[in-house]
């Protein structure tokens, strides 16, 4: 298990072709589940933890691994299910992202599978708002299940989404106008940290929840009037179902109503992130998730004059 990742910086071809590799693992139910491989730094047998006062309920201990003291979080516990209690035989997946290293404790880790993102999907209507999905896809006939790991960081240790008030004074005052700015996140939790920093500079947010949708957007705007008159940015997050970032980026670079249009791509995946790939779709910019500071001085930065 151990050399399970040890090809993960071959994997970057994959980027800008709408495709991603899963890990698969399971927790103590039946279900399977799934994380992208570009998430992941290590995956190893659960080492062991030590407890500490006031711990988050979510966290089953703190792990030092490779000179680095890292919360581990029961993903079983924190989606609803029953504590992992056999924690001679579970796993840690070791993931980065969002600026910070975790661990995520997991029954069972099973493969890498290479996937498009078109077969990635968004979760049914019928989960509704509390589930702690972002995307379903299937594999071997069995539903597998992507989970909203930025919903479950934000209910362990939330994210400030307040811009820092000095740069807020200076972000109002030079920004005499409203301006739509379309955000598109696959995380519920994430369109909301976004929206709240936009709005607060006085920019209107139009919210869609992947790349499929945001293009469908887009035109669907365009054939009303120029979309430079409706529309100052796009701000797209890489991961999300049907239509990732960068083909998102793509599209509209490749589309003559849209081509013009300033966008931002806004990820969790900060400790993988390419730079050449970002400029080969012909992104403007790039922004880690999530400093409220840097993304309304990105936005404002990009707003036509």
């Amino acid at each position: 298990m151990s050399g399970i990742l040890d090809s993960v910086n071959q994997r970057t071809q994959l980027v800008g072709q709408n495709r991603l590799e899963l890990l698969t693992f399971r927790l103590k139910r039946r279900q399977r589940y799934g994380i992208n491989v570009f998430k992941v730094k290590e995956v190893l047998q659960c080492p062991k933890l030590t407890t500490m006062p006031n711990l988050h309920p979510l966290v089953k201990g703190i792990a030092h691994i490779r000179g680095q003291t890292i919360s581990v979080i029961d993903m079983s516990l924190a989606t609803g299910g029953r504590p992992i209690d056999d924690l001679d035989n579970c796993f840690v997946i070791i993931s980065e992202f969002n600026r910070s290293i975790q661990g995520f404790l997991v029954s069972s880790v099973e493969r890498i599978i290479n996937m498009n993102w078109e077969s990635i999907l968004p979760p049914p209507k019928g989960a509704g708002k509390e589930n702690y999905l972002t995307a379903v896809t299937e594999i071997d006939n069995e539903l597998v299940e992507i989970l909203d790991v930025e919903k479950i960081l934000d209910e362990i240790s939330p994210v400030s989404t307040d811009i820092t008030g000095t740069v807020l004074e200076e972000l109002v005052e030079e920004t005499p106008t409203v301006r739509r700015v379309l955000v598109a996140d696959d995380s519920s939790v994430a369109r909301k940290q976004v929206q709240r920093a936009i709005e607060a500079i006085g920019c209107e947010c139009v919210l869609v929840k992947d790349g499929k949708e945001a293009i469908d957007k887009l035109c669907e705007m365009a054939k009303e009037q120029s979309i430079y008159e409706q529309l100052a940015l796009v701000i797209s997050d890489i991961e999300m179902p049907e239509m990732d970032g960068y083909t998102l980026t793509a599209e509209i670079r490749n589309n003559a109503q849209l081509k013009d249009l300033h966008v931002i791509l806004h990820t969790s995946l900060s400790g993988v992130f390419n730079q050449a790939m970002v400029e080969r779709v012909g992104a403007n910019a790039f922004i880690p998730k999530f400093n409220p500071d840097e993304l309304g001085a990105a936005v404002k930065a990009a707003m036509p004059e």
